[in-house]
């Protein structure tokens, strides 16, 4: 019973990690794809 806080702490630490990790990679992709993205949208823009 003196570790259960221990183990909560751990498992918030765990799950911010994970959406730290998840928040790069999505950076990540959109960094990559973003000017791909946007050519898209101006030829849908263009040809409306």
């Amino acid at each position: 019973m003196l570790f259960a806080p221990k183990e909560k702490g751990q498992g918030l630490v765990e799950y911010a990690l994970i959406l730290v990790l998840v928040a790069v990679v999505v950076i990540a992709i959109l960094a990559l794809l973003g000017p791909a993205i946007s050519n898209i949208f101006r030829n849908i823009v263009t040809n409306i």
